[in-house]
């Protein structure tokens, strides 16, 4: 039986398979697109780490693809967003169908079944941009051709779709965190919950034959530690911590004050109803029009306020704490030029100037009676 449940990111109720129920506090991350260089060191990491085994070959629970060619599996946003069909965003909320509210009589999830063969190009259209750039042609901004890397992990969403779809209840959301698991032992292999995912975050292990997913590296995550594929970015592009609802958001949560008080971090394809978890800050010199239709109506005034961050101390802080530690910090304040990440105890994490200090060195060095020569 359908409940009727409230979804702040489309900014109305709607249908789902169970009554709203929110854990204690919410895993949440926000990845900053601009930042991305695609060099896969989290991809690898996370592989390293948890899907190296027999029949995890085609696993990645993290991956980068490339928009607007990419995609792993391939084209699951095109082809869920075909079955969804036209859909309308209102001034202020989702007027369109959710994937829970569209789906056909007897099903719970407007769904379909990815085929084995679009698992084996996680680096399908790396690198190609929407157009071809003409002999003697400049770049205008947004630019006319352009590509931009997608960071993806599971999105622990707050209405999981897979969660809706198991026969067996083998999927469940933890309580302390949010994070999605599956119960290993109770899961047949029915598959229903990778057609039922709209982000196609489940993966079949042919060898055990279970679904596998991101966990959120929850054993380092309930001590506080960052996930692998946070930890070990090199673009420091990845913030992870925890998300209130709206109503209870907090300026000193780095989550928060990205999510909801600076509304610069967006969450992918909140039109499926899902409510995930993990928010974007969208690529700024992309065509606002694909943007939207990806992250919502939110696109344009949060590039504005993510251009404006050097005039924006708080957000140019925090911007500047992503990525600069392997604990998670929940509160974060910035003063006398400096940006600082608190546990919530208010134990220091970690701290990194605004502005990094430019030194001079001297032609001469007295001390060793050289001279510093410019060389190339």
């Amino acid at each position: 039986m359908a409940h009727e449940v409230f979804n702040w990111q489309i900014n109305r109720k709607m249908t789902y398979w169970y009554p709203e129920h929110r854990p204690g506090r919410q895993f949440a991350a926000v990845f900053d697109i601009n930042k991305c260089i695609a060099c896969q060191t989290c991809s690898l990491a996370c592989k390293t780490t948890w899907t190296s085994g027999k029949g995890q070959e085609l696993m990645f629970w993290n991956n980068v693809e490339t928009k607007p060619w990419g995609g792993y599996p391939t084209a699951w946003d095109v082809k869920i967003l075909g079955l969804l069909g036209p859909q309308k965003w209102g001034e202020d909320e989702y007027e369109g169908m959710t994937v829970f509210e569209a789906a056909p009589k007897g099903e719970r999830v407007l769904q379909y079944q990815p085929e084995d063969g679009d698992w084996c190009n996680v680096n399908l259209g790396e690198d190609e941009c929407s157009k071809v750039i003409e002999k003697g042609a400049y770049f205008k901004l947004p630019h006319d051709a352009w590509f931009f890397y997608l960071q993806r992990i599971c999105n622990h969403c707050t209405y999981p779709a897979c969660l809706t779809a198991c026969p067996r209840g083998a999927i469940y959301k933890r309580q302390e965190d949010g994070v999605v698991l599956i119960d290993q032992k109770q899961c047949r292999g029915h598959r229903e919950c990778l057609k039922a995912c709209p982000y196609k975050r489940i993966f079949f292990n042919v060898v055990t034959g279970t679904s596998e997913k991101c966990i959120a590296c929850f054993p380092g995550l309930e001590s506080g530690k960052c996930n692998r594929c946070f930890e070990t970015c090199i673009g420091k592009i990845r913030l992870q911590g925890w998300i209130s609802t709206p109503e209870k958001a907090r300026e000193d949560n780095p989550i928060d004050f990205l999510v909801h008080i600076r509304k610069v971090a967006l969450p992918l394809y909140p039109q499926f109803g899902t409510e995930p978890n993990v928010y974007y800050i969208p690529p700024k010199q992309v065509d606002p029009v694909f943007l939207r239709q990806m992250f919502g109506p939110g696109v344009d005034k949060a590039i504005a306020t993510y251009r404006n961050a050097k005039n924006d101390p708080e957000l140019l802080g925090l911007l500047l704490l992503q990525g600069s530690s392997d604990r998670i910090f929940e509160r974060f304040r910035v003063k006398n030029g400096m940006a600082i990440g608190y546990t919530a105890k208010g134990a220091e994490v970690v701290r990194v100037p605004l502005k990094e200090p430019l030194y001079v060195r001297p032609y001469k060095d007295v001390a060793l009676d050289v001279f510093r020569h410019n060389v190339t």
